[in-house]
């Protein structure tokens, strides 16, 4: 476990780190965006769009491809938004997004053939993928963007959305799989509260807005000492609990069969961080997930798993934890020093040959650090209702 340790180099490193709190990388939102570049030469097919996990067995999800277009757009990258889109489109949606959602997992099958691997949706994925057309269509005046914007949240809307007795309205993971009796499973990171908030505009009809503000409760019920977890069911006049999925369970890896919070969880505090200070649910979300925050006050890097009891475990996050608790740490006025220890640990695993993060460049320790990194470099902002502000779109 990363224990504070106060030493002459390192409380230097601290004080520079500090100064330059606002510019996580040196960069400016008039500047190239390297990260996102570097990111796009390491994990995109420039020809086809296609984003793939560059370890392993090169597999593709729908989540890669609605970052992508995330940040393509923030970047007013509109030839790599258009590629991603489109491959997404033909190889993960049938030719048509308006009439299917997107399978979520796409790679080589037994017999050695590039295809459709899973056809149930990821509704995280698809909830990133409508937003960013919808803003897209805003941004670059296109009303063809809106459109199908439009159409994948009428889609989301209808079978991504339970009605959880005794709450209210929540996404659920996944079209099918999570819900089973009296039982509903959940993942408290697919649930960005700006991106509620700005459907809610283009929808008013819909369920977005309901579930915004089911979110603070949710987080507040569902965390173990303001920890969030990575999966929770939900039982109606029993309320949350964590779960792990049986699927994980089977599987191998660092948090195979895990109930608490880690890979997925971290991204709850990421989203946290980047909600308008004006916003009058922020607080409360950010008083549902504390423990971080307390954590990191006197501990060097965060912890790679929470227990489902809350307790950090010993093994410190990899770099993509520390870049995404950034934005997070800076809500917080009195976690500067927290916040200067983080940068400090990111810097120091920046691998400047590749301009990417880590001694292993994972492809999600680059999707967090893109996003903590671009909003604190202020090349994308959320407005107070979830509109995305981006450095390139002058007024």
């Amino acid at each position: 476990m990363g224990l504070l340790k106060s030493r002459p180099g390192k409380r230097l490193l601290l004080l520079v780190a500090l100064s330059s709190m606002f510019s996580v990388t040196g960069g400016c939102k008039e500047s190239p965006w390297q990260l996102w570049h570097s990111y796009a030469a390491r994990f995109i097919d420039q020809q086809t769009g296609r984003v793939y996990d560059s370890s392993g067995d090169q597999h593709s999800t729908s989540e890669g491809q609605a970052y992508a277009m995330f940040f393509a757009l923030a970047d007013n990258d509109r030839t790599t938004f258009d590629r991603a889109l489109i491959w997404t489109r033909d190889n993960l949606a049938g030719g048509d997004l308006a009439t299917h959602l997107p399978g979520w997992l796409w790679g080589k099958n037994k017999e050695g053939e590039w295809t459709l691997l899973d056809p149930n949706p990821a509704s995280d994925a698809d909830l990133w993928m409508a937003y960013s057309l919808l803003e897209a269509g805003r941004l670059w005046n296109s009303t063809g963007y809106t459109l199908q914007g439009r159409a994948m949240l009428a889609l989301i809307a209808k079978s991504e959305v339970a009605d959880l007795p005794g709450f209210g309205p929540m996404l659920l993971p996944a079209p099918t799989g999570f819900h089973r009796d009296r039982t509903w499973i959940l993942n408290p990171s697919y649930l960005p509260y700006v991106l509620f908030e700005r459907l809610a505009v283009y929808d008013p009809s819909g369920p977005w807005r309901q579930i915004a503000l089911g979110i603070p409760r949710l987080l507040a019920q569902s965390s173990r000492h303001g920890y969030a977890m990575d999966w929770i069911q939900y039982v109606p006049g029993d309320g949350f609990y964590p779960t792990v999925l049986p699927s994980q369970a089977e599987k191998e890896g660092p948090v195979a069969g895990w109930a608490g919070g880690s890979y997925d969880a971290i991204r709850v505090y990421l989203w946290a961080g980047m909600i308008d200070p004006h916003d009058a649910q922020r607080a409360a979300i950010l008083n549902a997930v504390p423990g971080m925050k307390a954590y990191l006050a006197d501990h060097d890097a965060p912890p790679e798993k929470i227990s489902d009891q809350g307790l950090p475990q010993e093994q410190d996050g990899p770099v993509g934890f520390t870049a995404a608790l950034l934005p997070y740490l800076r809500s917080y006025p009195d976690s500067s020093r927290a916040m200067g220890r983080q940068i400090v640990r990111l810097n120091a695993q920046k691998d400047e040959k590749s301009g990417l993060y880590g001694t292993g460049i994972a492809y999600y320790d680059q999707n967090l650090a893109l996003f903590a990194t671009g909003y604190l470099d202020a090349r994308f902002r959320f407005g107070p209702g979830g509109e995305l502000i981006v450095g390139w779109k002058r007024k």
